[in-house]
């Protein structure tokens, strides 16, 4: 058998991955456009008990939601030549409906008087800027393409779990208004963006060389953050999330398990050859750093302590 008879069906395979992927992003956009602004009822029972209980909540998912502008800057100096197929994903589909999710979140904290978190949307950091030059490099931009769908699928999995813990501490505050117009609608859109991201995961880390997935589980490792948290301040209010949410006041083992489902597609999909499927260290540690700074800076000690006989 020939290297050109091994070659051929491997590039076939290719295209009909690439295939599947081009048709998921065209139903995500046929399927899910932008929320109509006109379709949100910011109807109110008690706004300041909203604010008091989710505020911080609000705050955070509204910057992360309109930090998508600078996102897609920074993939276009992150990825100098990208597959259209993503181009495609990032910029005609993902954005405008992350977009919208942030206008109508912006508005909610307005109406409810929360102080607004500032939102970068243009500035980009040099190791960002210093990483895309050397994606010019053979094999590197794939590193990179690889790190950018493991940072989505910890993302969307994120949001989708934060939605609906936020969507049940709505209903039960007897907010249903806004549980039905605002909360729903979003997070209807978050898994199919989960979804791609895995598919493109899988494709391209099959690709890969041996060489090149030793260093993306390296960097990936040493780089993991919390979503949208990009300083020591940002990771303490991730952990206010948390917090309000109830993730993780039931201590490690409940935080560990938040841990496992943020991590658990990236971890079968690079760490398949080791039996048993446990949670990803690095997402734990960071997760509860985020609960720690919180709670210090409160003022408090976390975990919390548990009463007796609880």
């Amino acid at each position: 058998m020939s290297l050109s008879d091994l070659t051929v069906p491997r590039r076939r395979g290719r295209r009909r991955e690439d295939s599947r992927l081009a048709d998921h992003v065209d139903r995500l956009g046929e399927e899910h456009p932008p929320i109509e602004l006109g379709s949100v009822d910011y109807t109110m029972k008690k706004p300041g008990l909203l604010a008091d209980r989710f505020g911080p909540v609000l705050a955070y998912m509204t910057r992360v939601e309109l930090e998508v502008e600078r996102n897609v800057l920074e993939l276009n100096i992150l990825l100098p030549d990208p597959p259209e197929v993503d181009r495609h994903f990032y910029a005609d589909v993902w954005m405008p409906q992350e977009t919208r999710h942030g206008q109508i979140l912006d508005k909610l904290q307005q109406l409810i008087g929360v102080d607004p978190h500032e939102a970068n949307l243009d500035q980009v950091s040099f190791s960002l800027k210093l990483l895309g030059a050397l994606g010019r490099m053979p094999g590197v931009q794939d590193i990179s393409r690889m790190l950018y769908y493991l940072t989505g699928l910890a993302t969307e999995r994120s949001a989708v779990l934060a939605y609906n813990k936020l969507h049940a501490g709505l209903v039960e505050l007897g907010e249903r208004a806004i549980a039905a117009t605002v909360v729903t609608p979003i997070r209807r859109q978050e898994p199919g963006h989960f979804a791609y991201y895995q598919m493109a995961a899988q494709q391209l880390w099959d690709q890969l060389s041996g060489w090149q997935k030793w260093l993306t589980r390296g960097l990936r490792k040493r780089t993991f953050e919390v979503v949208g948290a990009y300083n020591k301040r940002q990771v303490a209010d991730f952990g206010d999330v948390m917090d309000r949410l109830k993730m993780s006041d039931g201590g490690e083992a409940e935080l560990r398990e938040y841990a496992r489902q943020v991590g658990r597609a990236e971890y079968e999909l690079m760490f398949a050859h080791r039996r048993g499927l446990r949670v990803p260290d690095y997402v734990f540690k960071s997760l509860k750093r985020a609960a720690v700074l919180a709670a210090e800076r409160r003022g408090e000690v976390w975990p919390a302590a548990q009463p007796a006989g609880s």
